[in-house]
C-alpha cells in the first residue's frame, strides 16, 4: 500500500453503517490509515472525516467507537430532498445557470466546513495535497448512482484534492460510457478489487502505472469475539446469508428461495449441522432480515435453526468465522467467510463476486452460482456437494504428501 496518509483526507460516497459491507469497508479503511499515521509519526490533528448519508447508523456501530477513538470525525451529508425550500432554490439555480456540481456542492457543505475547521489547525503540510477517497466499492455497477459518483468527482477535483477510487469493482460492459470512462479517467489512481475490474480497466486505456491490483479492504476486517447463542454451535453450524437484491434478480419466480429452502432441509436431514441465518444489510428498504425471518419461520420447528440478530461488521464476522460452510449473497458476507478460511459459496449477481473468486481460487465456476442462472430447485445443493468435494480432495492431497 503505497499511499501517502499522512494529510488531511476525507472518505466520501459512504452509504452508512446499516449496510454491514460499508461499514466493513470504511472500518478498515480508517483503521488502515491511522496504523500508517502512527507507524511514520504523522501530525496527530491531520483530519479524518467519513462523510456518511446516516451519522445515526455509523454511530450504532464500529465507527461511532472509532470516531470516540478519535482516529475520525463522522460527518453527515445535507440531504436536498428532506429541504422543499432548498431543493427549490437549487433546481431553480441548476436550470438557468445550469451548474449540474451545485446539488453535490449542496451535499458535502458540512462536510468541506468541518475539514476547512479542522485542516486550519494543522502546522504542517500546508502545501501538500488533501486527499479524497470514494469507498467504491461497487458504487460505480449501479447505473442509477453514475451520474452523482461523476458529479461528486468533479467537486472534490476542483477544490484540489487529489483523488482515489477504492477497492471497487465495476462491470466490464459499462466501459462503453464514455462519460463514465472520462470520470475514471480522472482519479489520481484507482485500486481494484479483484482482477476482472483491473483487466477492464487496463483494456479502456487506464494508466497501469496508477492502478493497483489490492484485494477489499474489508479482508483486513478484525474478528470480534463473540458470546455462544443457542443453536449455533460452533465449528458445527452452516452460516446462511440472503438479501432482497438477489432475490429480486432471478429469471424464474420464486427459485432462489426454492433453492434456499432445499439446501436447509438437505443440511438438517443428512447432517448433524445446525443452521444459522446471518444478516448483512438491515435498510429498511433492503433489509436482509425479512427475507431470512420467512426462511426461519418454515425451518424453526426443527430447534436447529438460529436467526442472528444485527450486530457490527466485527460481530458478524465473529460469528462467520465459527461457521463450517457458508452461503452468501451479500459480497462482505462472503468476504468475512473467505477472510476466516471458511469453505464458501456465493449466490452472486455481478462482476464482483466473480471477481473475487477468480482471484482466490483461479477460477470463479464451482464457487459462483449466479442468481440470474438458478434453473433447478436444487442448484445450490449441488454446488455444496462440488465445493464439499474439492475440500476433501484438497485435504487428501495435503495429507498424502506428509
Amino acid at each position: 500500500m503505497n499511499i501517502d496518509f499522512n494529510r488531511p483526507i476525507i472518505l466520501y460516497m459512504h452509504a452508512g453503517s446499516g449496510n454491514h459491507g460499508c461499514e466493513a469497508i470504511a472500518n478498515t479503511t480508517v483503521k488502515m490509515i491511522a496504523e500508517q499515521r502512527e507507524r511514520t509519526g504523522a501530525e496527530e490533528d491531520l483530519p479524518l472525516i467519513i462523510v456518511t448519508n446516516s451519522c445515526a447508523e455509523d454511530r450504532k456501530y464500529s465507527l461511532g467507537v472509532l470516531e470516540k477513538k478519535g482516529l475520525c470525525t463522522i460527518v453527515e451529508e445535507r440531504h436536498i430532498d428532506r429541504k422543499f425550500v432548498d431543493h427549490v432554490i437549487y433546481y431553480l439555480w441548476r436550470l438557468i445557470t445550469r451548474d449540474k456540481q451545485s446539488f453535490l456542492r449542496y451535499r458535502y457543505k458540512d462536510a468541506f466546513a468541518e475539514f476547512t475547521r479542522v485542516a486550519g489547525k494543522i502546522k504542517k503540510g500546508k502545501g501538500v495535497k488533501p486527499l479524497a477517497i470514494s469507498i467504491g466499492g461497487d458504487n460505480y455497477c449501479y447505473e442509477s448512482l453514475v451520474p452523482d459518483l461523476i458529479l461528486a468527482h468533479k467537486v472534490f477535483i476542483k477544490k484540489g484534492f487529489e483523488t482515489i477510487l477504492w477497492g471497487c469493482s465495476i462491470e466490464p460492459s459499462s466501459l462503453k460510457d464514455k462519460k463514465l470512462v472520462k470520470d475514471l479517467m480522472a482519479y489520481d489512481t484507482i485500486y481494484a478489487r479483484e482482477s476482472i475490474t483491473y483487466d477492464a480497466l487496463v483494456k479502456a486505456g487506464y494508466d497501469e502505472s496508477r492502478l493497483i491490483l489490492e484485494k477489499d479492504p474489508a479482508f483486513r476486517l478484525d474478528t470480534a469475539k463473540v458470546p455462544g447463542i443457542n443453536g449455533f454451535l460452533p465449528g458445527n453450524t452452516v452460516g446462511i446469508n440472503l438479501s432482497p437484491m438477489v432475490q429480486a434478480l432471478e429469471k424464474t419466480p420464486g427459485i432462489t428461495m426454492k433453492n434456499y429452502n432445499n439446501f436447509i432441509e438437505f443440511i438438517l436431514r443428512n447432517t448433524h449441522q445446525n443452521v444459522a441465518l446471518i444478516p448483512h444489510v438491515v435498510w429498511k428498504n433492503n433489509d436482509d432480515r425479512k427475507i431470512l425471518k420467512e426462511l426461519y419461520e418454515i425451518h424453526k420447528y426443527t430447534g436447529r435453526v438460529v436467526l442472528l440478530n444485527d450486530m457490527p461488521a466485527e460481530k458478524l464476522k465473529g460469528y462467520i468465522s465459527k461457521c463450517s460452510f457458508f452461503v452468501g449473497a451479500r459480497t462482505h458476507s462472503t468476504i468475512a467467510a473467505y477472510s476466516s478460511n471458511i469453505p464458501t459459496l456465493v449466490i452472486g449477481y455481478s462482476v464482483k463476486s466473480k471477481g473475487i473468486a477468480k482471484d482466490l481460487f483461479g477460477t470463479y465456476k464451482g464457487y459462483v452460482l449466479p442468481v440470474q442462472k438458478l434453473a433447478s430447485e436444487n442448484s445450490l445443493v449441488d454446488a455444496y456437494m462440488r465445493i464439499m468435494k474439492m475440500k476433501k480432495m484438497e485435504t487428501e492431497a495435503q495429507g498424502g504428501t506428509q
